[in-house]
């Protein structure tokens, strides 16, 4: 196997996050479920852009801010996504390559517009996303840049765009690229709803050993293993994959590789912000520490201060000088 060129190569939505402050009152008042992740239509989506106050419009989609994280601790990324030949679709380019991420998808001519997320944050920092998917679901597998994939270490995919058809063939093609070249392959469960409705497929790509590390929280642990019992679920879901990683928001997190146990609790932090994005900066850390070959512990360690650095401030992506934050890690 030949020396890898990239450190991370992911495929995700390419998303443009719009966000907004709300009251506990506004999320009642549309209809929304607090917290959650959900999918709309165009005009659902034009509804809540109306009755969003003054926003903030940042580049987003969990595999993209993962990289982002990534890119902050000085790895080597790269990004597969589909954006439309519109103005969001320029912002989001712009911004991914502005962070050091290599992306090289051509624009969709056609309809629909690129993805967005609009993101109503709550003042207790909980964040309730409602996402129109757009032009990120026509991902076509010709996307896939096979040999993209056979250079880099691990190749990351986000649950939520197992969603569509087209990305999912898409990302089965990018998983035999990276099996037959020998690289690791790491999938975040992104959501209970994707397992709700493709369970079915992530235990088989596990069953099938398709999956190298598993990123899970302990909503995602128990509606992929039928179990309500955190302990119960890690115990049945760590011997099928051979690194399982779980977080527990404030209660921190826990990993399972090759029969090593850690866990560590959770980073300090003044104030909670936003929640958008914790769990992508948490496998940014971990997954840095994995790539430059740290103790289970410490990829831990880094996620969690990762992810403790995005929930103080709003948006899903880094602000303050990651690096520092690690030193001596």
């Amino acid at each position: 196997m030949t020396q890898a060129s990239i450190d991370v190569i992911a495929i995700g939505n390419a998303i443009v996050d719009v966000m907004a402050p709300a009251s506990d009152d506004d999320i009642a008042r549309l209809g929304l479920a607090k917290g959650g992740m959900t999918l709309v239509d165009t005009d659902r989506a034009r509804e809540l852009y109306d009755a969003m106050g003054p926003a903030r419009e940042i580049s987003g989609g969990s595999a993209a801010n993962t990289l982002a994280g990534l890119a902050a601790l000085g790895a080597k990324c790269a990004f597969i996504g589909q954006v439309a030949q519109d103005q969001l679709g320029e912002v989001f380019a712009h911004d991914i390559r502005a962070g050091g991420i290599a992306f090289a998808t051509p624009a969709r001519a056609d309809e629909p517009p690129t993805a967005r997320c609009l993101i109503f944050v709550t003042p207790d920092g909980q964040r309730t996303m409602n996402t129109f998917l757009g032009a990120s679901q026509f991902l076509p597998a010709i996307a896939v840049d096979e040999a993209a994939i056979a250079s880099a270490s691990v190749l990351y995919l986000e649950g939520y765009l197992w969603d569509p058809e087209e990305p999912r063939l898409a990302m089965r093609r990018a998983i035999a690229a990276a099996r037959g070249a020998g690289r690791k392959v790491a999938f975040t469960l992104s959501d209970a709803f994707v397992i709700a409705r493709h369970g079915d497929d992530f235990r088989a790509l596990i069953a099938a050993g398709d999956i190298d590390i598993l990123f899970a929280n302990e909503h995602e642990l128990a509606a992929l293993t039928g179990l309500d019992d955190f302990h119960e679920g890690i115990a049945a879901l760590a011997p099928k994959v051979p690194t399982l990683v779980v977080t527990r928001s404030e209660a921190g997190a826990h990993a399972v590789s090759g029969g090593e146990h850690a866990q560590v609790p959770a980073e300090p932090v003044a104030r909670v912000i936003d929640t958008t994005g914790a769990g992508d900066l948490f496998a940014a850390g971990f997954l840095f520490g994995h790539v430059r070959g740290m103790a289970l512990e410490t990829c831990l360690r880094l996620g969690a201060i990762c992810a403790a650095e995005v929930i103080s401030h709003y948006g899903a992506r880094p602000e303050a000088d990651l690096k520092a934050l690690v030193t001596g890690i």
